[in-house]
């Protein structure tokens, strides 16, 4: 029987260390991902034969993350499918990239159905196209940033732990605009953003706060990935504030992302608006995900 437990601060080294020996490119690959959600989607982890597992609740099932890490990857896999078994139940893995769904084939051929999600991609841009904006098609970004910076009277600076106070009350105020339209996805993004700022330090997370005058308006968070991407997880600003969210965009990727070569910022989740938003800036690349799900034997189980 495979051990799976609720994460805990506590096992940020570990999965680190196990996440960065697989080097991955999609935003679910992160401890701070994975705490934040916790609460969520039920998160647990397990270490089995010195890799790291995820297992998730999903629609009142079960589903897991492949195997990562430098250890015994097939053991472990080959474990938490006996125990899955056992239940009577099939394996599902989920949020498996395209290298994932390669291994699988080639250790378990003909084994799985893979499904994707276009809604689940990651979209991937270039640091130096985020940082300055150049080009024709990103004229429209500029001048919004042109607009927002009019006057002078701005700045940007790191967010600092004890500025939790400050986000939780700007928080506040958009939860305030956006009554008309508030919904549980909503809800369960408020709660994430929160459980963030409460552990900015913990979980060792950069933050970015931007101001117009005196007034907070926009505040971005996130952190490094792998070895050339670095994560944006959380965004928020004024939408009535003209220029506000592509200005903590490009200050956030100019004061905290420039040693990196990419910037992964998350899946739009199938939200009409947010993926319009994020193809706007042009990304570089989507990283594809997909679930996989053992088929049925023809005798049935």
């Amino acid at each position: 029987m495979v051990d799976f437990y609720n994460l805990s601060l506590n096992d940020r080294e570990w999965i680190t260390h196990r996440l960065l020996e697989d080097d991955r490119q999609a935003c679910e690959y992160s401890f701070a991902n994975n705490f934040l959600w916790s609460d969520i989607y039920g998160a647990k982890m397990a270490k089995e034969q010195g890799c790291l597992i995820f297992r998730f609740q999903d629609e009142k099932k079960c589903c897991y993350t492949i195997p990562i890490g430098a250890g015994n990857r097939r053991g472990a896999l080959d474990a938490v499918l006996e125990m899955e078994r056992a239940k009577g139940n099939d394996l599902v893995l989920s949020t498996l990239v395209r290298s994932d769904l390669e291994w699988l084939e080639q250790n378990y051929p003909g084994m799985y159905d893979v499904q994707t999600n276009r809604n689940d991609y990651d979209y991937v841009y270039s640091t130096e196209k985020l940082s300055t904006l150049a080009g024709r098609k990103l004229h429209g970004k500029r001048n919004h940033i042109a607009r927002f910076k009019d006057g002078g009277n701005w700045r940007y600076r790191e967010m600092m732990p004890e500025d939790a106070g400050e986000c939780m009350r700007f928080l506040d105020m958009w939860k305030a605009n956006e009554s008309e339209n508030w919904n549980e996805e909503m809800e369960n993004e408020l709660h994430v953003n929160r459980k963030a700022l409460r552990n900015l330090a913990d979980l060792v997370l950069d933050g970015g706060m931007l101001y117009k005058g005196e007034k907070l308006v926009a505040f971005s968070i996130g952190e490094p990935l792998n070895s050339n991407t670095y994560v944006v997880h959380i965004e928020k600003a004024l939408a009535e504030v003209q220029g506000a969210y592509p200005m903590i965009n490009q200050q956030f990727v100019e004061h905290e992302c420039m040693a990196y070569r990419y910037i992964n910022r998350e899946e739009d989740t199938g939200a009409e608006g947010l993926r319009k938003a994020k193809l706007s800036y042009r990304p570089a690349f989507l990283v594809e995900k997909g679930n996989v799900k053992e088929k049925e034997k023809e005798s049935g189980r």
